[in-house]
């Protein structure tokens, strides 16, 4: 319950902190404030582009999140979100025959498993040869970015891309339409899905319970017989699936091909939704949403206060920051700083507690 309020009272700062920026640049924060929650919930087209965008941070944030369980710090999903959309579409490209709902979940597949190899060789990298998996991973994500625009612009471009260069559109009977005739794709079903799936798993099942186990004490795991380098490497293989999915997605739902618009910073996002969540899997969800209508206002803003596209990512920069910095207070005892602030003694006996 104090983690949860922590990560309230560090979103509140954020914006009244975000305010202070907005003034300097001119602008009203009281507009700021209203228009930021006009643009991400004001009416059913706000609420369309809320949720189109949150259903990929649901996926990036799950790809910090089990590694964490496990002991691991990945921040380099972005790397396989950007694979897992390219491994979409060259797949839909080289295996024209496929078609329908089959089709679409081997694309969503596709994905999935490029993504959960590429996070997976983080975990290796860290179980065998001791490397940082936080620097091996986000090393990893700009080797990707580079991969994604060598083949994007090369071998898989299609020759009629010529200011923006993309792969071949995927065929229409592989695409991923919108929930009820709406904007809002299925992928935002994948995610709250995939958000409950990882709690389940996590809270419910042996191999879940053997990864917290692994991330609670290394040492105490590898003393019962835990495989803990095989635990590692699921919980790194999960999380990298469900980054790879969400840009199979983005390329099935959103772009329909794979292009310099799936590098949309997603996979770094989640990263600030997972701590927000407090790695909690079914937290995300209402978090995703949340940072999804900020980055759906940022539109607005620029529209209405003359303020740049990119001010929603002062927003999170700054609720990013103070997120972090809410984490040393997390075991504060407040009422003995209280008491030391108001000059009151405590009782003897949580003196003498405190000296045994």
């Amino acid at each position: 319950m104090r983690s949860f309020f922590l990560s309230i009272a560090a979103l509140a700062a954020a914006l009244l902190l975000f305010g202070v920026f907005v003034a300097f640049a001119g602008a009203s924060p009281v507009d700021a404030w209203a228009i930021l929650f006009k643009g991400a919930f004001g009416d059913w087209f706000s609420w369309q582009n809320t949720l189109q965008r949150a259903a990929p941070l649901m996926l990036t944030a799950l790809c910090l999140v089990l590694p964490a369980r496990a002991g691991l710090v990945v921040i380099g999903g972005e790397g396989a979100v950007v694979l897992g959309g390219l491994a979409a579409a060259a797949l839909a490209h080289g295996v024209p025959f496929l078609g329908g709902m089959a089709g679409s979940v081997l694309v969503c597949l596709a994905g999935a498993v490029i993504g959960a190899g590429w996070i997976a060789l983080a975990g290796w990298l860290r179980q065998w040869r001791g490397v940082n998996e936080t620097i091996s991973s986000l090393l990893l994500a700009y080797v990707a970015i580079g991969l994604f625009k060598h083949i994007v612009e090369g071998p898989l471009r299609d020759p009629s891309s010529l200011n923006k260069p993309s792969t071949h559109a995927i065929a229409d009977s592989l695409r991923i339409g919108g929930i009820a005739g709406s904007d809002v794709h299925w992928g935002l079903v994948m995610g709250v899905l995939a958000c409950i799936a990882a709690a389940v798993w996590l809270r419910w099942t042996p191999s879940g319970f053997s990864v917290r186990v692994v991330g609670g004490n290394l040492r105490a795991a590898q003393l019962v017989g835990l495989p803990a380098s095989r635990l590692v490497l699921l919980a790194c293989a999960l999380g990298g699936a469900c980054a790879g999915l969400a840009g199979a997605v983005e390329v099935a739902a959103v772009h329909t091909s794979a292009n310099a618009s799936l590098i949309a910073g997603y996979g770094y996002a989640g990263i600030l939704v997972a701590f927000m969540a407090r790695h909690q899997p079914l937290a995300i969800i209402p978090v995703a949403i949340l940072f999804g209508g900020f980055g759906a206002a940022g539109s607005l803003l620029q529209r209405r206060l003359g303020l740049p596209d990119a001010s929603v990512l002062v927003l999170q920069g700054i609720a990013f920051v103070l997120i972090l910095a809410s984490e040393s207070l997390r075991d504060v005892d407040w009422r003995r700083v209280w008491q030391k602030v108001i000059g009151i003694t405590p009782p003897a006996p949580v003196l003498a507690g405190a000296a045994a």
